[in-house]
């Protein structure tokens, strides 16, 4: 994968205008949660990372994000979207019936549970959870069509795009507070935010992109 925004470390902003205090605690709290589970089990983390890993494929050059831990840690916070599609139970509950549901269907369908399967049948078998194409009696009234749309695709995406490891992949600049963004346009950018290299950019987007704070 070609780096879009070379020499580009969100981090670097840390002690320049653009955090404030709280900004850093909000940023440091999210980098330091613990990487086992505290409400999955073991199998649950496992088979989240599995879904994670098929949903949001990463770089190898650069460490993960850590999906499945954010996924835990927001369970484990017990933080809420605020509304459930009928038949969808809270969130913990949600994510326990659903993953175990995907288990059950990976037996039947495969003989194993979808953590041990290849990427093909991973695959496979979240294709026809997105279209509703699974009826195991282990998803219950729990619609197997509305999980993978409110907790998986939901979830999951929004672990991912919630990391600073992430947030460097698109030249994010982070939370804008105190110093916020001006240039809201297509096309537009604020002095201080990543410069996408262009090809023959070479060394000097690098440049740029360790100078923006």
């Amino acid at each position: 994968m070609a780096d879009r925004y070379p020499g580009y470390d969100v981090l670097a902003k840390r002690h320049t205008p653009s955090w404030n205090e709280p900004t850093r605690r909000v940023v440091d709290r999210r980098l330091a949660i613990p990487r086992e589970p505290r409400v999955l089990t073991a199998d649950e983390y496992a088979t989240v990372t599995a879904i994670a890993d098929r949903m949001t494929p990463q770089p190898r050059n650069r460490p993960p994000v850590p999906v499945a831990a954010l996924i835990d840690n927001k369970l484990h916070r017990n933080i809420q979207e605020g509304y459930r599609a009928p038949g969808m139970p809270q969130e913990r509950e949600a994510w326990r019936q659903g993953l175990s549901a995907l288990d059950a269907e990976a037996q039947a369908a495969y003989g194993a549970p979808f953590r041990a399967l290849s990427a093909p049948l991973q695959d496979t078998l979240l294709t026809r959870l997105q279209s509703g194409e699974l009826h195991h009696q282990a998803w219950g009234c729990m619609p197997p069509k509305t999980f993978f749309k409110q907790r998986v695709a939901h979830d999951v995406a929004n672990a991912y795009w919630s990391h600073p490891t992430a947030w460097n992949e698109v030249g994010w600049g982070g939370p804008a507070s105190p110093r916020g963004y001006v240039r809201m346009g297509y096309d537009k950018r604020d002095p201080w935010e990543a410069a996408e290299a262009k090809p023959g950019d070479g060394d000097a987007a690098y440049r740029k992109n360790r100078r923006v704070g």
